[in-house]
């Protein structure tokens, strides 16, 4: 199926999916899969949960959209929700993950201000997504999604992710810094996990130099790291930590939650969304919550994706193609020794949807619902997979 009314920006889509149903989706000619990607990290709790479609069944009935012109009790319950759960002080509704983090770089920005910085300088890292808007798209390190799109906007310092000493270097030669926007873990730049001490020396150093910590969990966000978010790992509390992707489970939803002077920057006016916060995503994320916490899945997600972890580290130690295998929660990444981008089609062919990124890295984000069975079966599939690609390189 394809149309030329569509922009064709994703380029030539060869699987037209029509069904979903718990961790496996359908396509148009009956044909079932696993899914080991849920949308991209969104959808968590797999297709159709019956918690979700209920809650979006009985708001629909209600109240669909009001825009923020007024008071949304959903919106207000879901807000003391997730600042309960992350130790923020409040929180911005938006769309999108990359909304959010255009929130967060309006945050920084708003901060430099009332600082008399004439350009406020944020820092981000080689190799990190933060979106595809102009402000994101410039946050991202990857200089091939950005081609064509300049002059991009000015305030951004790139450093090598994982690397505190080069942030200390540059903090020792610049007074125009205000924050450091960092993933817990890069998803798109490879599944590529810091040391375990980073995000700590990243709170130190922003201490010390009264920057701002900005982390966007909008991938490892909502249960996907085996915590509600990533940086609950590292027993630190960030100034702004954004998410998205999960948080609705296939509805459309961001969030920008700070605390301390971060959560200060913003007063009436300064920032909106017509559709940020509405009903309808708040009930949806609501009941994402409620299952994530009454079905114990983030401590289901941290033991199944250690058991993962564990099974395709043996099962693939022996395989030369393999460079590493990664990863933290259900969201891991086997980084091959060349590009491997027809793995994706291969493993179609054998009932299993997984993705390819940063040309090399196999990265599987599979539900949070999945089953003993299904996490064995997937270790499997994926091993043999890559034991058959590395056959046909040699």
């Amino acid at each position: 199926m394809a149309t030329p009314t569509l922009m064709q920006n994703y380029g030539d889509r060869t699987l037209t999916l029509v069904r979903g149903e718990g961790n496996y989706v359908w396509d148009d000619q009956g044909r079932r899969y696993l899914d080991a990607i849920s949308g991209i990290a969104v959808c968590g709790l797999g297709h159709c949960h019956p918690k979700v479609t209920l809650a979006l069944h009985e708001q629909i009935r209600t109240l669909l959209h009001v825009s923020n012109l007024y008071n949304i009790p959903a919106q207000e319950k879901l807000a003391d929700k997730l600042v309960q759960l992350s130790g923020m002080d409040n929180v911005f509704f938006s769309n999108s993950g990359a909304e959010a983090n255009e929130a967060a770089i309006k945050l920084a920005r708003r901060l430099g201000n009332s600082r008399n910085i004439e350009t406020p300088q944020i820092l981000v890292m080689e190799s990190a997504f933060h979106g595809r808007t102009l402000a994101t798209l410039t946050a991202t390190g990857n200089e091939k999604i950005q081609e064509g799109f300049g002059p991009l906007p000015e305030g951004f310092l790139r450093v090598p992710f994982n690397d505190t000493a080069a942030i200390e270097k540059l903090a020792g030669e610049r007074n125009d810094i205000v924050a450091v926007l960092v993933e817990p873990v890069q998803g798109e730049g490879g599944v590529r996990v810091p040391t375990s001490n980073y995000l700590g020396q990243l709170r130190e150093i922003c201490d010390q130099h009264n920057w701002l910590l900005m982390l966007d969990e909008v991938q490892t966000g909502n249960g996907r790291s085996g915590k509600m978010f990533a940086y609950q790992h590292a027993d630190i509390l960030p100034d702004v930590v954004t998410t998205a992707k999960g948080l609705g489970n296939g509805v459309p939803i961001g969030a920008c939650l700070a605390r301390g002077i971060a959560a200060q920057l913003f007063s009436a006016g300064t920032h909106g969304s017509t559709f940020g916060g509405n009903p309808l995503a708040c009930s949806a994320a609501l009941a994402v919550i409620d299952t994530l916490e009454s079905e114990w899945l983030l401590e289901r997600a941290e033991a199944l994706g250690q058991r993962l972890l564990h099974q395709l580290k043996q099962q693939l130690s022996d395989c030369d193609q393999v460079k590493e295998v990664r990863g933290l929660g259900l969201m891991i990444g086997i980084e091959l020794q060349q590009p491997c981008a027809k793995l994706v089609d291969i493993a179609r062919e054998r009932g299993l949807l997984i993705n390819v990124t940063a040309g090399n890295v196999v990265r599987l984000l599979p539900p949070l619902t999945l089953s003993d069975d299904e996490c064995h079966q997937l270790a499997n599939d994926v091993s043999s997979l890559i034991h058959q690609f590395a056959l046909q390189a040699v």
